[in-house]
């Protein structure tokens, strides 16, 4: 059992590590005032999902997932 907490151990740091640099990498929410007339509404903006942005945050996201998973599973002392 210490193997495979030490091998989780070194994922969840990877993990933190990877999430950390996908979250330098993205983009501020903020759009300035243009967000607030309406003209963020681009084409651009519209397809966000299948853009480098939109893939960031959904990587970021599952990421997040992974880690609090993790943490969780080292924390209740299974392994």
């Amino acid at each position: 059992m210490g193997v495979l907490r030490t091998i989780l151990v070194i994922v969840l740091i990877l993990v933190s590590i990877v999430l950390t640099a996908l979250v330098i990498m993205q983009e501020g929410k903020s759009q300035g005032l243009g967000a607030i007339s309406g003209a963020a509404e681009t084409y651009w903006g519209k397809n966000k999902g299948r853009s480098m942005e939109g893939r960031l945050v959904k990587l970021t996201t599952i990421l997040v997932v992974v880690f609090f998973i993790l943490s969780i599973l080292l924390n209740t002392h299974l392994f």
